[in-house]
């Protein structure tokens, strides 16, 4: 029998191209799978369409919009998830939701081995082999470009000599990722840090130095979970949807940085998630009101944590699949209302309601009805500081 390689598959040249050159080098019969994560660009039936032209003897197309916004998108929101306290993980989301519609065709078509399109140098590789074989173990994982030294000037030269059914048109400058959390640019240009990113690398957002009036946006929770928008119920994907254009407008989700790839080179990235940051905003100051101090303490310890796994390709890990656990017990509470300010690339919070609310007013107010007790101030001050007042002793005396 035939061996069978399940490709993942984006309907461009790259992956057009890896369906024969897989077949020439290995001899096995392809299945090309694309999954829609949000990411725009051509009708899913045209690419499955091509993929057929290109030589797969299988093609698979999946609408996994809403499936990546409430399996894998609302986990980050619920974990406040910015690696290195910035980046909202747009493209480390998006190959675990790919990954598991790979596995799910390699075992529905009895393929021996999954293949992909990244470089031997990206976070992508790791993500998407280490999410494969947490989910098949038995799989194999191969990677054209890097195991088969698959150039872009060899694509080109195969898809013309093959008369392949796909542009060759001359490559971006940059190498961009984007789904409906996100986009990721690099490369070109880019790679000088000191080069400051012109306004054509943008698509998600509009300068934010432009002149324009101010969006208030009242975003509602329930249990950590987005469910409204200025009262409207939305679904996970629409609430990221609708977010991405109002906060996009404003310009809001530009973030240019240098981040530790797992690899462990720094890499100069440039990313737009005007959505991911309004809602994590959101979100983030909801459980200011509505989580314990300890709680909230430790679980921003946990969030970094989680970051890290999800960046590093461990989205199906044990660890990761724990820490799960602990942030939907520690969103059970946040439920309630947030009043935004969207303007001049920020998302700024301007009020707060919740019936879970720990803020108490009597307690907080400084005015009359105060039912603080004062004066257990200075013992609370005596005990607390106690430890240190006796080191304290000891170190002037030596």
């Amino acid at each position: 029998m035939t061996e069978r390689v399940v490709l993942a598959y984006s309907g461009g040249l790259d992956t057009s191209v890896a369906i024969g050159w897989i077949a020439e080098e290995t001899g096995a019969e392809v299945i090309a799978v694309a999954v829609d994560v949000g990411q725009g660009g051509e009708d899913l039936d045209v690419i499955r369409k091509r993929a057929l032209a290109c030589g797969a003897v299988e093609a698979e197309v999946a609408d996994a919009k809403d499936e990546f916004a409430e399996e894998y998108c609302l986990p980050a929101i619920k974990s406040n998830a910015l690696y290195m306290d910035r980046y909202p993980l747009v493209s480390a989301l998006s190959r675990p939701a790919i990954v598991k519609h790979l596995v799910a065709a390699a075992q529905k078509h009895g393929a021996t081995t999954v293949a992909h399109g990244c470089t031997g140098k990206g976070n992508d590789q790791v993500r998407f082999e280490a999410g494969i074989v947490a989910l098949a173990p038995g799989l194999k994982c191969i990677a054209p470009v890097r195991d088969y030294a698959m150039t872009r000037d060899k694509a080109i030269a195969f898809c013309e000599e093959k008369n392949l059914p796909i542009a060759t048109s001359k490559k971006s400058p940059y190498s961009i990722d984007q789904n409906v959390f996100g986009r990721a640019v690099e490369t070109g240009f880019l790679e000088d840090i000191w080069n400051a990113p012109v306004e054509d690398i943008y698509e998600y957002t509009q300068n934010p130095a432009a002149q324009r009036e101010p969006d208030e946006v009242v975003i509602s929770f329930k249990e950590g979970v987005p469910v409204a928008i200025d009262g409207t119920p939305v679904t996970v994907l629409q609430a990221v949807q609708q977010l991405n254009e109002r906060a996009g407008a404003q310009g809001i989700g530009r973030i240019d940085m240098v981040e530790d790839r797992l690899v462990g080179i720094k890499s100069r990235e440039v990313y737009e998630a005007p959505g991911a940051i309004a809602l994590i905003t959101a979100h983030q100051e909801l459980e200011n009101v509505t989580v314990e101090r300890e709680l909230a303490r430790y679980k921003r310890q946990v969030e970094q944590r989680w970051g890290e796994l999800v960046y590093d390709g461990l989205w199906f890990s044990p660890l990761k699949r724990a820490l799960d656990g602990f942030i939907n017990e520690a969103n059970q509470h946040v439920t309630g209302d947030i009043r935004m300010t969207l303007h001049g690339g920020r998302a700024v919070v301007t009020g707060r309601k919740s019936d879970t609310s720990l803020y108490d007013f009597n307690l907080a107010t400084y005015d009359s009805g105060d039912t603080f007790d004062q004066s257990k101030a200075q013992g609370f001050i005596d005990i607390f500081g106690l430890s240190q007042k006796i080191a304290a002793k000891r170190d002037l005396a030596n």
